[in-house]
């Protein structure tokens, strides 16, 4: 921060890495907020002293700018109607499914998307009014995608860079879009735009010399780490593939802890000691593929190729978004199937699926992963998926299988893993009892492959990149 209190390095994103929660007394305070943004950069910021706009998570809350652990928080207000038709609306009924290989059908309601201008304006304005002279500002995710646009005509003598934290759709289901030239322009806005994969990078491109007409002088692919750029109404932005990582050796250092190893030891009496622990850590939503999985557990059950006496699956769901009627349906349909196989296959005080709806804290979740024979990551698309690489993260004595779906962004470095097709119910039985019978020394070598990748491909390795490629020193 320089002597006018503005910041020379701002993270933009829809929610502060802490949410405004309402407490039981009627009072408010702040709890760190879920997700994998946070997860991802907020170990990054704190190393360089720098400052977060976004939403804290309450509507019509006013909140004044605050310190938290050294971090400069710079609320934006969001009245409830806005979270409604931004939030819910067009961000996460119509860019999500779409971004999401159309998994449900996208709605293009025109006053969503009214007001998804209109928030990723103030979101801009708010950005700034905070930036010092020449700063670096870095815009995340698909809520915010018209910032660097906006921005860029408020201060044209900021820096800045967009990250996009989902997969960037094929170019036939982004041109069902009807702002599609809106959105491109609003990326292009950026000095440079990033994505998980090489495919997002082609896909951006592709729709950038169609979308944005006379003003794309032409593009040139990337080659290896070097982005590929976009001539863009006189600028050169850059467009670039960054897997994002996590925090590997935190994770690493907590797993090892005789806290967590102790607790791990107890969550698997807990369970009744089986000879496997099947586990799943998902936000609840239509993505991730929890109700196939089941399925195939079920199957399993019901073919006789997993036995109920010495099997346990635990699956964790994070509540997400529940306020939505599709994931209320999501979530009832989920119990019902945990339902229906204890019902059928457990015994009086051993259910063979323990399903928890709850959101837990980092360390008892540590403890779950070092506990877990098999991991069960099997999105039906996915940017990246972090627990995959928290899994790995976590299993210092190189047991444990993790068996990961083919359109997770994870799967293009964890190849080691036992890769599946979600889409198909025999691949993931079959795959998942190969993980419960591998022999252990190939376990072995798979995790140690994985291990390698994960700690040293890590989200600090995956920040500098980026800033690297936006030409701030990292």
């Amino acid at each position: 921060m320089d002597a006018a209190g503005l910041s020379d390095f701002i993270v933009v994103a829809n929610r502060l890495p802490v949410d405004l929660v309402a407490t039981e007394d009627g009072g408010r305070e702040w709890k760190r907020s879920p997700g994998g943004l946070v997860t991802a950069l907020e170990p990054m910021l704190r190393g360089r002293d720098g400052a977060w706009v976004g939403w804290p998570g309450i509507a019509d809350a006013d909140v004044e700018p605050l310190e938290q652990d050294g971090l400069l928080l710079h609320p934006v207000r969001l009245s409830a109607t806005e979270v409604a038709e931004y939030y819910e609306g067009f961000s996460n009924a119509t860019l999500w499914p779409l971004y999401h290989d159309v998994v449900a059908p996208p709605v293009f309601h025109r006053t969503w998307w009214h007001t998804y201008v209109k928030i990723n304006k103030r979101f801009a304005e708010a950005a700034a009014k905070v930036a010092a002279p020449g700063a670096t500002v870095w815009v995340q995710d698909y809520q915010l995608q018209l910032v660097p646009a906006e921005l860029r005509a408020l201060r044209p003598d900021l820096k800045i860079g967009f990250f996009l934290h989902i997969p960037f759709p094929p170019t036939e289901l982004f041109m069902q879009m009807p702002w599609r030239a809106e959105i491109v322009r609003g990326l292009l806005g950026a000095d440079l735009v990033g994505f998980h994969t090489s495919g997002g990078v082609r896909n951006f491109r592709w729709l950038a010399s169609r979308l944005a007409g006379d003003h794309v002088r032409g593009t040139t692919a990337s080659t290896g780490s070097r982005p590929g750029e976009v001539d863009y109404d006189g600028r050169v932005v850059k467009v670039g593939a960054f897997p994002i990582s996590i925090d590997s050796a935190a994770l690493d250092r907590l797993a090892r802890t005789q806290a967590v190893r102790a607790r791990a030891d107890e969550i698997r009496a807990e369970l009744g000691n089986p000879k496997h622990v099947i586990l799943g850590v998902d936000r609840l939503d239509y993505t991730k593929g929890i109700n196939l999985r089941l399925l195939a557990f079920h199957e399993l059950l019901m073919d006789g190729r997993v036995d109920a006496s010495d099997t346990v699956m635990v699956q964790l769901a994070t509540p997400s978004r529940e306020r939505v009627e599709h994931y209320q349906q999501m979530r009832d349909e989920i119990e019902l199937s945990v339902g229906r196989i204890n019902g059928e296959f457990a015994k009086v005080g051993h259910p063979v699926v323990h399903y928890l709806h709850q959101s837990l804290p980092r360390d008892e979740l540590a403890a779950f992963f070092v506990a877990a024979d098999v991991m069960l990551v099997t999105p039906l698309r996915d940017g990246m998926n972090l627990v995959a690489k928290e899994y790995v993260a976590c299993k210092y004595d190189l047991s444990g299988v993790l068996v990961l779906s083919e359109f997770a962004g994870a799967a293009g470095e964890l190849t080691s893993a036992l890769l599946v097709n979600p889409h198909d119910l025999d691949g993931v039985k079959n795959r998942l009892a190969s993980a419960l019978n591998l022999p252990e020394e190939e376990g072995r070598r798979r995790m140690r492959a994985l291990r390698r990748q994960v700690l040293t491909h890590d989200v600090d390795r995956w920040a500098r990149s980026f800033l690297a490629a936006l030409g701030r020193p990292a």
